[in-house]
This record gives C-alpha cells, sequence and structure tokens, in this order.
C-alpha cells in the first residue's frame, strides 16, 4: 500500500504581544515618580531634576548616566491628554513589534536626540558667565516619544497613508524651530522625529527582506 505524504501545517505567526504590559508600567511608574516629587520642597526638587537631566553640565562632566535616568523623571504631572497620547503611542509600538524592539526604538531616539541636543549646545558651558541653558533642566519621555511616534508613522502599511503620516509629524516638528520663541527642546523633538522615521523605514525595509517561499512548479 502507497504511503501518502505528510502536509506540513503551517504555523500560524504570532503576535508580538498580545496585551501591550511594558508600557503602561512605565508610564504608570513616571506618573507615580512626578507626585513623588512634586511633594519635595523646591530647590530639593530643582537640584535632583537638574542632576538627572541630559544637559551640557552633567555630559561634559561625565556624568552619561543621565541618558537612561533623564527619561525616568518629569518636571511636573502629566497632563491627561499627554499621558493617554503617550500611552496609546507605546501601547501601540509595543503591540506592534514586540516590548523588546519597542523599548529599543524609544531609548535610540531619546539618547540619539539628546546626544545631537548637546551638540548642538556644548559651546555654551564655556561663555563667561556659563549659560543657563547648560544646566537646565531637561528630563521627559518626549524624545523617547517623538521617535516612537516616528517609526510608527513610517511602519504603516499603505504607502500614500504612510508618506501623508510621516510628512504631518515632520511638518509639525518643524514648525515650533522656526518660531522665534524656540528651545532646544523643539529642536530635540524634530532630531526624535527623524530618528524615528530613520529606524521606522529600517524596519519596513527589513521586513521587505524576509524571503518568502517560491512557487512549486506545477506537474507537467
Amino acid at each position: 500500500m502507497r504511503r501518502m505524504p505528510m502536509r506540513r501545517i503551517p504555523r500560524p505567526r504570532a503576535r508580538p504581544t498580545a496585551v501591550p504590559w511594558l508600557a503602561p508600567l512605565y508610564v504608570g511608574a513616571l506618573q507615580l515618580g512626578a507626585y513623588a516629587t512634586a511633594r519635595l520642597p523646591g530647590p530639593r526638587r530643582t537640584e535632583l531634576l537638574r542632576t538627572q537631566s541630559t544637559n551640557v553640565a552633567n555630559l561634559r562632566a561625565g556624568r552619561w548616566h543621565t541618558l537612561a535616568t533623564s527619561s525616568a523623571f518629569v518636571e511636573e504631572p502629566l497632563p491627561v491628554p499627554y499621558g493617554a497620547a503617550l500611552l496609546a503611542t507605546l501601547g501601540t509600538a509595543e503591540a506592534r513589534w514586540g516590548a523588546p524592539r519597542a523599548a529599543g526604538v524609544f531609548a535610540a531616539g531619546h539618547v540619539g536626540a539628546s546626544l545631537l541636543v548637546h551638540a548642538g549646545l556644548r559651546g555654551r558651558v564655556c561663555t563667561n558667565p556659563p549659560d543657563a541653558t547648560a544646566r537646565a533642566v531637561d528630563v521627559g519621555a518626549s524624545y523617547g516619544f517623538y521617535a516612537t511616534l516616528g517609526a510608527l508613522a513610517a511602519t504603516v502599511p499603505h504607502r500614500g497613508a504612510r508618506a501623508a503620516a510621516t510628512t504631518g509629524l515632520l511638518a509639525l516638528g518643524i514648525r515650533p524651530v522656526l518660531r522665534r520663541g524656540r528651545t532646544f527642546t523643539d529642536a530635540g523633538h524634530l532630531a526624535a522625529l527623524a530618528l524615528g522615521v530613520a529606524m521606522g523605514a529600517g524596519m519596513r525595509r527589513g521586513g521587505d527582506r524576509i524571503p518568502r517561499p517560491k512557487p512549486k512548479p506545477k506537474p507537467i
């Protein structure tokens, strides 16, 4: 009796993260930390935030740990609309890419934008007297948030929607930089957006390189 060849059943592709857990944990910890630091006396609170900032003075002194710790503090408790937008953006990224990759995009955007801002401002610490910007409080999740938002826009499947989303976000990021009262954080947000778009484009191209199975030739 001739045995029939067994047919392999393809395994279903698992979703990276069914229910995001890292994004709610991070946003919740950020908010709780903000309420805790808000209870400190004013001078002590300001000094704590300044020592954890990615400002020119800290990085020039070799306090590179602030590239990580600055994303764990915010100056004030998050307003509800901003907190909801941050949670939605990070949660969507985690659900689409998985927690490790989403955290990597956030961290790369935060660190990359912080270093670019530092490169643009590092000369101000040498002025006499030193520019106040050199010791400014520069903490928060906004650089990582903007980078994640840019990466999400750059990975939208539909080409037209992807182009509209990335162009719109970059235009919104450029607008504050062109105004007269711009700050260094405006430039940092634009840099984070551009980094996120670049990372998203790289992820999209990497996904396109996944080899597809060749169709079997039809029997003659």
